[in-house]
């Protein structure tokens, strides 16, 4: 247990600090008894039509081109049924990539001439699930054969700890600060790690990023102006990517307006309450005042796509409906058709660092998991398609 000390005749100044080692110090001690310090996050096994439907082909071919030897049985073999892990679908991806007659059936690689797609997810709005969305989006395409990067520009690394690193752990690797501080930055292919989801790689955060925000008000200058510190550091492993997400921090920062200026594309996510509403109104007002400026002081602003995402939907809530139909009455196609779900199966995979994709169908509700992944499925397949568009692919 951790030693508690009285907290009266403290000085105010000193108050905080206190209360944030105590605090820090027994999340520490119930990570570590919860997740042991060198154990590894593990991904699921997936059925055979899981993986059918992930290859986009149907059970007979799988039973074909394992008869024939094309792709190698899957270790996993239990009552005749197959179970494969997410390396052996990108193993079958990459031999039946060989012989496909359609170049980027199964490995939907960008050519030369598409350029990398980076998508920042973004609002000041605590609650509006960008990061919960931004694991989904990246779970989604890993596993359809992108080469997915996600880039964690929260200090407070939520999405780095839902890739398997928990920066409460005395995490002491290279994060995205030592890509794009001013004084000696490192290559941004030091910080990139391999996640456990094959097909997925991390830059990511702890609160030393925060730094970023003080050291740019003071070394911000023309000949190395801050909006150019991410989109330098992504420029030197584009051509590992096809795809790059990032997760920004619920402020209007030097962190947020950087990602802004290295991204293709743009999407706000927001819940259907008028709160919401009127604070992503706010902060959209303050992120075109911002866009101005740094465009005036030389930024290329170009975005492919810049869409709404409503988020926390619930289909049954009246009021929510409502003012969804007004958002898509307001800004038409703007607003993506696909929503995110309200729902429990995704709220309590999110608790456990997961995503829906993570989670066995078996272990919830039939009916709810269903639902919240048709959900998610329908998002990330039509960011996929807005991709697809930007690439010039039919």
């Amino acid at each position: 247990m951790i030693p508690v000390t009285p907290l009266a005749n403290e000085r105010p100044s000193t108050l905080a600090t206190d209360i944030s080692e105590r605090l820090n110090a027994a999340i520490r001690e119930h990570l570590l008894t919860a997740f042991a310090p060198d154990s590894t996050k593990m991904l699921r096994p997936f059925s055979a039509p899981e993986a059918a439907e992930l290859l986009g082909v149907s059970g007979q071919f799988m039973r074909k081109v394992h008869a024939e030897g094309t792709i190698p049985e899957p270790a996993d073999i239990r009552g005749g049924r197959r179970f494969y892990t997410a390396q052996d679908i990108w193993s079958a991806r990459e031999v039946l990539e060989k012989s496909s007659r359609t170049k980027g059936r199964y490995l939907p690689k960008r050519s030369d001439e598409e350029k990398l797609q980076v998508w920042q997810l973004m609002n000041f709005k605590g609650g509006s699930s960008k990061s919960t969305t931004s694991i989904h989006l990246a779970h989604y395409f890993a596993l359809r054969g992108y080469r997915t990067l996600v880039v964690d520009l929260d200090p407070q690394g939520s999405l780095t700890s839902m890739c398997g690193i928990s920066p409460e752990i005395e995490f002491d690797g290279l994060t995205v600060y030592d890509a794009i501080r001013y004084d000696d930055p490192v290559s941004m292919a030091d910080v990139v790690v391999p996640t456990y989801f094959p097909g997925l790689s991390i830059a990511p955060a702890r609160l030393m990023l925060s730094e970023f925000e003080t050291e740019s008000a003071v070394q911000s200058n023309p000949d190395r102006p801050f909006f150019t510190r991410i989109r330098n550091a992504l420029a030197q492993v584009e051509d590992k990517f096809d795809l790059v997400l990032m997760d920004s921090p619920p402020q209007l920062g030097f962190l947020t307006i950087a990602g802004m200026a290295a991204a293709s594309s743009l999407i706000v996510p927001l819940a259907p309450s008028m709160l919401d509403v009127s604070s992503t109104a706010q902060f959209l007002e303050l992120a075109g005042a911002y866009m101005g400026v740094i465009e005036d002081a030389g930024a290329t602003l170009q975005f492919d796509h810049f869409k709404f995402l409503i988020t926390r939907d619930e289909p049954t809530d009246i009021p929510s409906q409502q003012l969804t139909s007004f958002m898509r009455a307001l800004f038409q196609d703007r607003v993506m058709s696909a929503t995110a779900l309200k729902s429990t199966a995704i709220s309590d995979a999110t608790m456990l660092k997961q995503s829906i994709y993570e989670v066995l169908r078996s272990e919830m509700t039939r009916a709810t998991y269903d639902r919240a992944k048709s959900s998610m499925d329908a998002v990330g397949h039509e960011v996929e398609v807005m991709i697809h568009q930007a690439w010039g692919r039919k």
